[in-house]
């Protein structure tokens, strides 16, 4: 008996250090091991009805994006060398995680007391290039509300990190500007 209880115990060893890898939030799911993300996540998002939808699988292993959600938006993008233009991409750039993990970033703002004096409220859109290794530069103001908002969505937008697959033409990848909303709503 004691024999058997032994042999199934190293049987589900394995397997029982498998479920202890497995990290699922509302917002992604994968393994884990040693702290760090491993194999294919996926992440998802959610629909008006509260659906949950795949968005993106990522390996992060390989650092590869096996699966992105079809994005049907135009992007100003480089066609060719210092010639941009707005167009619909093979990829749209991702960051690593999703929407909702960039949403992260986007929910640090500081009320700038100016704006709330004000009663200022509006979105500031902050544009960035992401390059072809998923590199961030060129910060600007694409949308402006004044008071405050504006150096504070620009500077929590220089917090997001370089944790981005880039957008890709056919299959090149080509710098992109991307388009990140803010919204300053007062409670």
């Amino acid at each position: 008996m004691n024999r058997l209880l032994f042999s199934i115990f190293l049987v589900s060893l394995p397997l029982w250090g498998m479920a202890q890898r497995q990290h699922t939030t509302n917002w992604g799911s994968g393994m884990m091991q040693k702290g760090e993300k491993v194999g294919e996540w996926e992440y998802y998002s959610y629909s008006a009805l509260g659906e949950r939808v795949v968005t993106q699988r990522y390996d992060h292993t390989t650092n590869v994006l096996t699966y992105s959600r079809p994005d049907d938006k135009e992007y100003k993008a480089e066609t060719s060398p210092g010639q941009w233009e707005r167009i619909q991409l093979t990829q749209a750039p991702w960051f690593i995680g999703g929407h909702e993990a960039l949403a992260a970033y986007t929910s640090k703002l500081r009320y700038p007391p100016a704006a709330e004096a004000r009663n200022v409220q509006g979105q500031v859109v902050v544009g960035f290039v992401v390059d072809t290794l998923g590199h961030l530069s060129n910060y600007q103001l694409l949308r402006s509300i004044g008071s405050g908002c504006d150096e504070e969505a620009l500077r929590v937008a220089r917090t997001v990190p370089n944790q981005w697959v880039p957008g890709r033409l056919g299959n090149k990848a080509v710098p992109v500007v991307y388009e990140l909303p803010f919204t300053f709503r007062l409670r």
